[in-house]
């Protein structure tokens, strides 16, 4: 499928692992020249070159943490003009008892997984706006519907971010700028996959892989009998980077495999 967007301009914050690098090699497959960020410049950089090299289109790695004032500076005046933005964020760990959140653990959570990508979203839709045209994408996560009180560092502030990305997305529509969320449900990415050991301490069960699978997979039945992985959310975040999206405005779309079981 043509996606129409050869040529355009995207941000992909977190792009250097997971969710947010199959995004990219999505978008770079399409003929988009990309920026990526993320905070860990060996990854990053290796990523960089790694799509560069397969899709043959420039790839600028912009090595920033977003949730802080200083990476978003240097996000803006790296990429001062894309035409798409999409933001994706590692999921934290699992919080354990919820009773042992201290009000910084809920400041950290905020600051990374709200503030964040409002403060991206606000320095750029003017952009965008004056453009008559743009895209953007958040990766959140699908807790921010289905509420876990495992996934309280994660599903309260994203809950937040798509409340406020779906009011916004309906004032700015009328400029051709769309905002979507996709909420992923159990995906096996690096990010997941680098807080076993945080969950196997969270429910207090023994930290080897075959354990915490055990557990995982008896408190968290997944209808498509498996757990995705990052190309199976990958399409969808590149269609609604797309022309082809014209019509889907401030929606909450959920790839679990049919474990999210609310109608709405």
């Amino acid at each position: 499928m043509d996606l129409q967007i050869a040529g355009k301009t995207a941000i992909m914050a977190g792009g250097s692992a997971g969710m947010g690098r199959a995004t990219a090699e999505r978008l770079a497959e399409a003929g988009v020249e990309l920026y990526i960020s993320a905070r860990r410049e060996e990854r990053l950089v290796k990523a960089a070159d790694e799509i560069s090299s397969k899709y043959r289109v420039k790839v600028t790695p912009i090595v920033a943490d977003s949730s802080t004032e200083d990476g978003r500076h240097i996000l803006f005046s790296t990429c001062p003009n894309p035409d798409i933005l999409s933001i994706t964020i590692k999921p934290p760990p699992p919080n354990g008892n919820f009773l042992d959140v201290t009000p910084q653990m809920w400041r950290d959570s905020i600051e990374t997984a709200l503030i964040g990508p409002i403060e991206i979203m606000r320095h750029y839709i003017p952009v965008m706006k004056r453009k008559k045209w743009g895209r953007i994408v958040n990766i959140a996560t699908f807790s921010a519907k289905n509420p876990l009180v495992w996934r309280l560092m994660s599903g309260p502030a994203r809950s937040a971010l798509i409340n406020f990305t779906a009011s916004v997305s309906r004032e700015i529509a009328q400029y051709g700028v769309n905002i979507n969320n996709i909420l992923p449900g159990m995906f096996a990415t690096e990010g997941s996959l680098e807080n076993t050991e945080a969950y196997a301490k969270a429910f207090n069960i023994n930290p080897d892989p075959d354990s915490v699978a055990e557990h995982f997979s008896k408190y968290n039945t997944i209808p498509a009998g498996f757990a995705g992985i990052a190309d199976d959310m990958a399409p969808m975040a590149a269609l609604l980077c797309s022309p082809l999206s014209r019509y889907i405005v401030g929606q909450n779309i959920v790839i679990d495999g049919g474990q999210h079981r609310s109608l709405f």
